[in-house]
């Protein structure tokens, strides 16, 4: 029998929600795939707003609950050093966006790799910078590499639509196939590597439940057409696991009572409450900005295009805020075992 793992705690309470939440969807989806979007449109539409709109509008509390001695929430120069770093790095997003379009694609998507696999790691987890590092970069990478390789046609079209948007010279099919499968080969010896190096410190819990996530992962990206399983993915596995590690972060606390298992709703609301003055004004900017913009969007492609550059914008200091603040026990961490 495998011995326990005293540095990894595992985080199944939290992160069933989405596990449930993805194969449901995936399994939906690939039994249905003629009424996919019929099927998975309302929940992802309002799962987007709920949790991938809401997901970043607590980011002005992440510092304070961080630091709450150097930073106070309530104090106007917070807020004024805090929105003016903020937006500061959302325009000079907006400003590559304008005048190196190409570079700031690739930029954009390996910041999200980033940031995905960064934040997505099972909570509970201690382990070295240098493991951490590597999970991290192999999980984005997977997120990239799966729908490239399962759904070459379509992931090269949501590409070279993002490019086409931009303003840029779009990627022909040869070197896009030879790219992704140049990818995938990276993925997989990534993840065995790192699987072995696991094994070799007996992190047999934290390696059992890494296998089990990319089995659920690669499931979904393969089950539906990139622009669903990255919608989903999203919605149900990045924003919902850094909702409920927000509201942790935040200080919830269950009531008296309940079961070892956090209740889903008790912290969605929780966290709806704190994120409402923020969702309501992204809501209302994002309505603003697609009623100025419908003339020139003349289809899917090009909204979700305008989608991922709107997201882009707050992409860079979100990112920085989780991996610098809320991740900073984990890249930190050095054991004398490691």
């Amino acid at each position: 029998m495998f011995a326990p793992d005293p540095d990894f705690t595992s985080s199944w309470p939290q992160r069933r929600y989405s596990y449930v939440a993805v194969l449901a969807l995936a399994g939906l989806g690939a039994v249905f795939p003629a009424a996919a979007w019929t099927l998975l449109g309302p929940p992802l539409a309002v799962g987007m707003v709920l949790l991938g709109v809401a997901h970043g509008a607590c980011d002005q509390l992440v510092l304070p609950a961080g630091q709450p001695r150097t930073a106070p929430a309530g104090g106007w120069r917070y807020w004024l050093v805090f929105l003016a770093g903020y937006l500061g790095l959302a325009g000079l997003v907006g400003g590559l966006w304008w005048g190196w379009p190409a570079g700031t694609v690739g930029l954009f998507f390996l910041l999200t790799v980033w940031h995905w696999g960064s934040a997505d790691m099972p909570g509970g987890t201690r382990t070295s910078g240098g493991l951490w590092l590597a999970h991290s970069l192999l999980r984005g990478l997977l997120l990239f590499a799966v729908p490239a390789w399962g759904w070459p046609v379509a992931t090269g079209a949501v590409v070279n639509g993002l490019l086409a948007f931009a303003g840029a010279a779009t990627v022909a099919a040869g070197p896009f196939a030879a790219a992704a499968a140049g990818l995938g080969m990276v993925v997989v010896a990534g993840h065995l590597t790192l699987w072995a190096g696991y094994a070799r410190r007996h992190r047999w819990a934290l390696l059992r439940t890494e296998a089990a996530e990319v089995l659920v992962l690669t499931g979904l990206l393969l089950a539906l057409p990139p622009q669903l399983s990255v919608g989903v993915y999203f919605v149900f596995w990045h924003s919902l696991q850094h909702v409920l590690r927000l509201v942790g972060w935040l200080g919830y606390a269950p009531g008296a009572g309940r079961g070892a298992g956090p209740a889903l709703g008790p912290q969605l609301v929780f966290f709806l409450r704190r994120a409402a003055p923020l969702l309501l004004l992204s809501c209302a900017a994002l309505l603003v900005l697609s009623r100025l913009l419908a003339s020139r969007l003349p289809n899917g492609a090009a909204w979700f295009s305008l989608a991922l550059v709107v997201a882009s914008l707050v992409t860079l200091p979100h990112a920085l805020l989780v991996t610098l603040v809320m991740d900073a026990p984990r890249w930190r961490t050095r054991h004398q075992a490691e």
